[in-house]
């Protein structure tokens, strides 16, 4: 939880920078972020078939 409240601060600070970043800059910048969360949403789909119930 703490992960994801400091994630959200600094996006918000990202934000804040895209504004006067290069377009390009910002274009790669984004392209890194949505290839982590593909990465994430992947891991935890293959994570979650394997294992049993949790109770």
């Amino acid at each position: 939880m703490l992960f994801l409240v400091a994630t959200l601060l600094l996006f918000g600070v990202a934000l804040g920078t895209v504004v006067h970043a290069p377009l390009s800059f910002s274009l790669v910048a984004g392209a890194v972020i949505a290839v982590w969360l593909g990465v994430f949403a992947l891991r935890e789909r293959h994570g979650r078939g394997h294992r049993g119930p949790a109770h």
